[in-house]
């Protein structure tokens, strides 16, 4: 029902969008303003309808955001999408292959390698799934015929056309992605691809699906700007006192202490100091609940996406991958 729903508002819009003398509906509104917020000439905005002219409705990219959430996963179920033989020897191989230059950006930055290697297996399978979509199409879509998730998209459509052509490795109407407009190995949207991705390699465009010294330090900046701690832990295995009480909750976010945390009977055998931010993260495991403290640096991956099932999957993966790493490097 809610699917023939946005179906039947994006038809109403398309219609008003042809009686407007329009391409899109909202069109001419969101050059508009793009054009008083970034003061741009007449060719920069000539450019800007041109791009959003060639854009085509995807009715797929919507049916693919609006269709129902599954069930949420328990994590026994959730960490064996990820959690596989089969990205772990990719992992590794990726890590091979890229060694000298994971070496080099983990140095620079403090990101852990086996992390930068997690991320990218954990969102693209190192880069065999960025998407098909054009991300023109995608956005346009989204920001201009979707209206449950039209600001955040039409904000996103906004600073695409923003971004230099001249930073790309292709023409912005040949740019492809996932449905959401998320773009390269690391699926940057153009917010994140603005803020944070990197010309590794000066070669004066950024190329998230080409160059692995663009992917792999921009996926390291990303975790730099997001606040993440060089050495500091990212998460502990919790032992559980028996009259243990529950505290308040709220997903990664560090709202308690080490300490606060023990007082309540959740404790580590790591030692970790007292008034270290802390919060207490319970998953359902294959043999029951599991009970972990989670630190600052386990937030900052969640930033890259908010489920804490996601964070832990990546923290796991590069734990994995660490222990792989250094059995090839003893042998």
């Amino acid at each position: 029902m809610i699917l023939i729903r946005v179906v039947l508002a994006a038809f109403v819009l398309l219609s008003a969008a042809a009686s407007a003398g329009e391409t899109h509906p909202g069109q001419r509104a969101l050059l508009r303003e793009l054009a008083e917020e970034t003061g741009a000439d007449r060719a920069t905005r000539a450019e800007w309808k041109a791009l959003l002219d060639s854009a085509q409705y995807q009715q797929s990219v919507i049916d693919a955001i609006s269709r129902p959430a599954e069930a949420t996963k328990a994590w026994r179920d959730y960490q064996k999408i990820f959690l596989t033989e089969q990205r772990l020897r990719d992992g590794l191989k990726f890590w091979q292959e890229n060694q000298i230059l994971l070496d080099q950006v983990s140095t620079e930055t403090g990101v852990p390698a086996e992390l930068i290697v997690a991320i990218i297996g954990v969102e693209t399978s190192y880069g065999r799934i960025t998407g098909k979509y054009k991300v023109i199409d995608a956005l346009t879509t989204l920001g201009l015929y979707y209206p449950p998730r039209a600001p955040f998209f039409r904000g996103e459509l906004k600073q695409f056309l923003r971004l230099p052509a001249e930073r790309f490795p292709l023409g912005r109407d040949q740019v492809t992605g996932s449905y959401a407009g998320a773009m390269g190995w690391g699926q940057f949207m153009p917010t994140s691809f603005a803020n944070w991705a990197r010309d590794y390699d000066a070669d004066g465009k950024i190329d998230l699906w080409n160059s692995r010294a663009d992917i792999i330090a921009s996926v390291a900046n990303y975790f730099v700007q997001h606040g993440w701690v060089a050495g500091a832990p990212v998460t502990d295995r919790a032992e559980r006192r028996a009259d243990a009480e529950l505290p308040e909750l709220r997903a990664t976010e560090t709202l308690h202490t080490v300490q606060s945390l023990a007082d309540r009977g959740f404790s580590t055998a790591n030692q970790r100091e007292p008034e270290r931010p802390a919060t207490l993260l319970v998953l359902e495991g294959a043999a029951g609940s599991e009970h972990w403290i989670t630190y600052q640096n386990f937030y900052v991956i969640s930033r890259y996406n908010r489920s804490p099932m996601y964070s832990m999957a990546v923290h796991q993966l590069a734990q994995q991958l660490a222990a792989g790493q250094t059995k090839i490097a003893s042998q």
